[in-house]
């Protein structure tokens, strides 16, 4: 799918600006309208399961509409019965819901983005794309990238730590206290395990002559090309065509120091 195929740095960097431009709308509309685009072009033209996609998506509309709700509850008193809008029969004041709207529609776009990010991005090709556009250190993107693919380790790791100490009888703890001591008990193990396997990766990364330098070659080279500028245009082309319709239907507001 498109997506999948685009340069993982021209899509950060896009997405940067995009968070950038949305943290300065304040009106709910816009916000609400490029939440459905962005949903809508990550589902069209990304390849995930679709469930995970939204289970996660949900979980931000629950601290959106927690956001939402404490702004409600928290607003000042209405001046003026023109002036407060009915809401479950408590009279709110327009502004106010109007900026809570605002504020908890802010946060499902920033979600649906980094969405669109992690579900449509191979993690080892966005460090590689940093190290070859963004001219990241060889040495710290190398150590991200490492840290990365050894979580899978540790999980397999804590299971295996975790069946041992249940095979020894010591997996009973029934109070708060005995589950603090129980996952003490683990912890030890796991960070020693995780020393040594950094200590080998060192080892081995020396070995095959990595030095971090900046000046090296590269078993997959990742490029720019003229399709990876399609996702930027057509997302700023969307988010400045829905700027453009709420100015024109006057529902536009830009951040005026409304908190």
């Amino acid at each position: 799918m498109y997506l999948h195929n685009v340069n993982p740095s021209v899509k950060a960097l896009t997405i940067l600006g995009l968070v950038f431009v949305l943290a300065f709308l304040f009106d709910p509309i816009t916000p609400l309208l490029y939440v459905v685009w962005t949903v809508l072009i990550t589902m069209l033209f990304g390849s995930f399961r679709k469930k995970y996609y939204f289970i996660y998506l949900f979980t931000f509309f629950i601290f959106a509409f927690g956001m939402l709700w404490s702004s409600i509850a928290f607003a000042d008193a209405p001046g003026s019965p023109a002036d407060q809008i009915s809401l479950l029969g408590i009279g709110v004041p327009r502004e106010d819901l109007l900026t809570a709207l605002s504020l908890s529609l802010r946060i499902i776009a920033f979600a649906s983005l980094s969405l669109l990010f992690i579900f449509t991005t191979n993690m080892v090709q966005f460090i590689l794309s940093l190290i070859q556009q963004l001219k990241l250190p060889p040495k710290l993107a190398y150590g991200i990238l490492a840290g990365y693919r050894s979580l899978p380790l540790m999980k397999t790791e804590f299971q295996q730590i975790r069946a041992a100490h249940r095979i020894r009888g010591m997996n009973h703890a029934s109070t708060f206290k005995e589950k603090v001591k129980q996952y003490k008990r683990f912890v030890i193990p796991l960070l020693a395990g995780a020393i040594r396997k950094a200590e080998r990766t060192a080892i081995a990364m020396e070995s095959k002559g990595f030095t971090g330098e900046r000046n090296r070659t590269y078993y997959h080279n990742l490029y720019v090309t003229k399709k990876d500028w399609l996702f930027p245009l057509l997302m700023f082309t969307a988010l400045g065509v829905l700027i453009t319709l709420s100015i024109v239907f006057n529902y536009f507001t830009w951040y005026n120091g409304q908190l």
